[in-house]
């Protein structure tokens, strides 16, 4: 993450302050590529301020199936966030979930997570998280997900003036757990975004960050770069992904990158730990560190507003 105010009074400190905020909710506006906090807000009144623009949610790695102590109930806390986005007043457009849906793709625990995120009564585009792709013939995932999708499952689709690609970095991965998109992914998403104008504004998202947050612990995608290639003229960029299971962002130009938290338990900040993986904390405190995350954005304005929302805070 830069350290450099980007000439809209955000620096590094604030950024920092931001992602470890425990309210609930941060409303974040973003204009020309660099996010403004508006500050900390109750989830009800950003869902409120959201409403007149196309407002979307993205959720990420459900891990349904773990039970292990540093959540025994990864279940039971991904119906609480869908019960939390049942609870807002403007219903969103759409649902993302940027992968991890199961924990280790047994056929069971698709059932119940398609059972619980149904509830929402919105459309969900996915992608695939690692955890999706265990079973032998990777099939699970595929045949719920993956129809309609090209290779091992990339799409796009267009929605409120916006054009969102839908990218696969779990397939193969390379040293360390690092992300990989692949040869074909890349002329494909090449191929997609040929023809659309500059003005469009782009939403990738995939699992692994396109963007090298920690590569001692493999999060980051090798070849993210050359992906970023691809839209770096584009005036307004956002990459979602999940994978780390808490909220980090970073601004360079156009592109605005953005984490989400886990619905099911907390990752330990990079570094902060002698390797990834989940991270048990006080009963009283898990809630505040999962939660949903809202997207809003505004035909003509090329702006975005990201509001995380923990379950508890």
């Amino acid at each position: 993450m830069s350290g450099h105010d980007h000439g809209d009074g955000v620096s590094r400190r604030k950024v920092l302050e931001c992602m470890t905020w425990a309210g609930t909710g941060v409303l974040w506006t973003i204009t020309g590529g660099v996010p403004r906090s508006l500050g900390i807000i109750d989830s009800a009144q950003a869902a409120t301020a959201a409403a007149p623009g196309m407002t979307f949610l993205q959720i990420s790695d459900s891990h349904v199936g773990f039970d292990k102590p540093a959540n025994p109930n990864a279940l039971g806390t991904l119906e609480e966030a869908i019960n939390k986005i049942n609870a807002m007043p403007a219903k969103p457009s759409f649902m993302i979930h940027t992968g991890d849906i199961t924990h280790l793709s047994k056929a069971a625990e698709f059932d119940n997570a398609d059972r619980i995120i149904s509830q929402s009564k919105l459309d969900v585009h996915y992608v695939p998280g690692e955890h999706d792709f265990l079973d032998e013939e990777v099939k699970f995932y595929r045949e719920r997900y993956g129809r309609g999708t090209k290779g091992a499952g990339w799409y796009s689709f267009d929605a409120g003036g916006v054009h969102f690609i839908g990218l696969v970095n779990v397939v193969d991965l390379k040293g360390g757990g690092l992300g990989n998109l692949g040869a074909e992914q890349l002329a494909w998403l090449e191929d997609d975004l040929r023809g659309k104008s500059k003005s469009t504004p782009i939403v990738l998202f995939a699992h692994i960050p396109l963007w090298t947050v920690y590569p001692e612990w493999g999060w980051g995608t090798e070849d993210g770069g050359r992906a970023l290639e691809h839209v770096k003229g584009f005036g307004s960029v956002t990459v979602l992904n999940g994978h780390i299971h808490q909220v980090m962002q970073k601004v360079e130009g156009n592109v605005t990158f953005h984490t989400a938290r886990s619905t099911a338990f907390p990752q330990p900040a990079p570094g902060s730990a002698p390797s990834p993986g989940p991270m048990k904390v006080e009963d009283a405190k898990l809630r505040g560190m999962l939660g949903v995350t809202s997207i809003n954005f505004k035909q003509n304005e090329q702006r975005l507003a990201i509001i995380d929302t923990p379950l508890q805070g």
